[in-house]
């Protein structure tokens, strides 16, 4: 992707930051942030000539005037936190929800080509149905939850009504190299690597025999940029289509850190789910694929960088 105005809406957070990276070296790149968990320095060149920084609440911003002469909407602000949507629900649809019904209006008023939405593999709750497809029936058992699988029927919905084209990607756990201990995504890597860096026991929720299906950063924002370029309207899983478990993850850590710390374990967090696993056939819809077979290499990349902040 050359020489196109781009927005990207929370694009100083860990997934925006990477993909705004990429977006600088060859495109005009608007980031859109209040800095309510993103960071300035996630940015290689905060001062880029091709970059304008809008720091400010997506619910305040004159998202008609952002919007005009814009190309392609990356749009990942938002309550970004299970937890926190458990306490403050009317809060999480305001931001997650209104805010992006206010954007896709924009989007659609001045003819923006395509809106890229962040989604994410909560919208399947419990569903046991393993593993995922993006058909079926959204189950969120979070405010967060609820309101990315609202968002996604509203893009379907302007899709329908306006033409304004769009793809959502569901991400299951990212991770990678930049990332907040605190991040809602995968913040299980980041903490067991942290915690074992600062000589911590570090903690694990339930019994440790829940299965995830992680995707690492660089994969994400590939699968961003290639669903920009291509002319898919829908919902894709962004995934590497295999699971491990808490349990088998933290000796993976261990192993690469040269640990021998056990880790403590704490009572199930509410609205977590027991497993995930995405079906990605879908991916070939953006001509994409991620290559499973580099997890620790991947994994090893993400503790040298947390070997560089502790």
């Amino acid at each position: 992707m050359k020489n196109k105005n781009i927005l990207i809406t929370g694009g100083l957070g860990f997934i925006g930051s990477h993909i705004a990276n990429e977006l600088l070296k060859d495109n005009e790149v608007i980031i859109l942030d209040d800095l309510s968990t993103g960071n300035i320095n996630n940015l290689k060149n905060p001062s880029d000539e091709n970059l304008k920084l809008i720091i400010k609440d997506i619910r305040d911003a004159d998202l008609d005037d952002i919007t005009s002469n814009i190309d392609y909407i990356f749009h990942l602000a938002a309550m970004a936190s299970v937890p926190l949507s458990i306490d403050k629900p009317v809060e999480c649809s305001d931001i997650n929800l209104n805010a992006t019904v206010k954007l896709l209006k924009s989007s659609a008023d001045n003819n923006v080509k395509k809106v890229i939405f962040s989604s994410s593999s909560s919208v399947y709750g419990q569903n046991k149905n393993m593993p995922l497809k993006e058909t079926e029936q959204p189950m969120p058992m979070s405010p967060y939850a609820a309101s990315k699988a609202s968002c996604e029927l509203y893009l379907n919905s302007f899709y329908d009504s306006y033409g304004l084209n769009y793809t959502a990607l569901r991400y299951f756990n990212v991770f990678g190299p930049g990332q907040d201990k605190n991040s809602q995504y995968a913040a299980v890597i980041p903490n067991f690597i942290s915690a074992l860096l600062e000589g911590k026991q570090p903690e694990i929720y339930g019994d440790g025999e829940q299965t995830r299906d992680f995707v690492y950063i660089d994969d994400v924002v590939k699968a961003n940029i290639n669903a920009a370029k291509s002319d898919y309207n829908g919902i894709i899983n962004v995934a590497s289509g295999e699971k491990i478990s808490i349990n088998q993850l933290y000796e993976v850590v261990k192993t690469t850190l040269e640990s021998d710390v056990e880790p403590k374990y704490l009572p199930t967090r509410q609205g977590d789910i027991k497993h995930s696993l995405a079906d990605i056939s879908k991916m070939e819809k953006i001509n994409f694929k991620v290559d499973s077979s580099d997890f620790e290499n991947q994994l090893q990349e993400t503790v040298n960088w947390f070997k560089t902040i502790l």
